[in-house]
């Protein structure tokens, strides 16, 4: 029997252990990295301050003015309030908007929802039908409300002519006082749900498939699995976006100004076209900024209220 040859180990190689750096040239390389990261946020900064900021701080300080472009503004304290709210529009203008919301988060915030329970239960042509409801989002807003104009046209507007082809009663639509409002909610649904449903459909994707086969072992029906499943495991993004909603629509704009210009008979005045008229056609920028501050004030309370008392809920569960 031969013995086999042993190769010889080969020499252990040891790095060189490298000393710490000192603590001075560590903080200098977190404060330049700090510095770095700061640079890359100033253009943001600049941009808020600039558009934002600035402007709401201004809107401010022109509420308690007399203020004509290209004149020296005149203090009067808080008759642009008072003058605003002795304004005949200015009900209207509360009332119509506070409708609107309601009215869009009715249809607005449930149509999405459901949209996004059907496509997440697709097996076939996902894709498809996504960029199908996702295809209204990505047409100028303008646009989008000059052609519901057209199809709101009371004589030769497509809504009419399909009531006639059906044998069914016209309408007046955005012509008449009883069903504009409602008319303008249908077009900012169908212009805005888009990115609510793809929100909506990214969350339910995120549950487990396994809280759904336990639901179905229990003998839970589709409702019940939507009700004890679906919605406590989507319920903070069903909050954040009830409230983007109500903070947007109550800032409704394009839908009134293009398709019926707050008409008729001011049923569809809302607080933002307001604002508009007192600053572009009665040239009173202390009277819009004003109503802007009253609006501001609004949502800020209720934003503030809301997020408490949802944060207090959930702390509850």
């Amino acid at each position: 029997m031969t013995k086999t040859a042993q190769r010889p180990a080969a020499p252990v190689r040891h790095r060189p252990v490298k000393a710490p750096a000192p603590a001075g040239d560590r903080r200098r390389r977190r404060l330049t990295d700090q510095l770095r990261a700061y640079g890359f946020l100033l253009g943001g900064l600049v941009c808020f301050a600039l558009f934002s900021w600035y402007p709401a701080i201004r809107a401010v300080v022109i509420a308690f003015q007399k203020y004509t472009p290209g004149a020296d503004p005149e203090w009067v304290g808080t008759a642009n309030f008072t003058r605003v709210l002795h304004d005949p529009e200015f009900g209207a203008a509360w009332r119509n908007t506070l409708t609107f919301t309601l009215l869009a988060l009715l249809l607005g915030f449930a149509i999405p929802f459901v949209l996004a329970l059907v496509l997440n239960e697709l097996r076939h042509a996902k894709a498809f039908f996504r960029v199908v409801v996702y295809l209204p989002v990505m047409i100028p807003p303008v646009v989008s409300a000059l052609l519901w104009k057209w199809f709101y046209d009371p004589g030769a507007g497509l809504a009419n002519e399909a009531l006639r082809f059906l044998h069914l009663p016209t309408s007046h639509w955005t012509n008449g006082a009883d069903t504009a409002l409602i008319s303008l909610v249908v077009v900012a649904t169908w212009a805005n749900m888009g990115g609510t449903v793809l929100i909506y459909l990214a969350a339910l994707q995120s549950i487990p498939g396994e809280l759904y086969e336990a639901a179905e072992l229990d003998g839970a029906n589709l409702l019940q699995r939507v009700r004890h499943v679906t919605v406590p495991q989507t319920r903070f993004v069903i909050l954040m976006l009830m409230l983007l909603q109500i903070i947007s629509t109550m800032q409704v704009f394009t839908e009134p100004f293009v398709i019926t210009g707050g008409g008729p008979e001011n049923a569809t005045v809302t607080v933002l076209y307001l604002i508009y008229k007192y600053a572009f056609l009665y040239n009173d920028f202390g009277g819009a900024c004003a109503l802007s501050v009253m609006l501001l004030a609004l949502l800020g309370a209720f934003s503030a209220v809301y997020l408490r008392l949802t944060r207090s809920g959930e702390e509850a569960l």
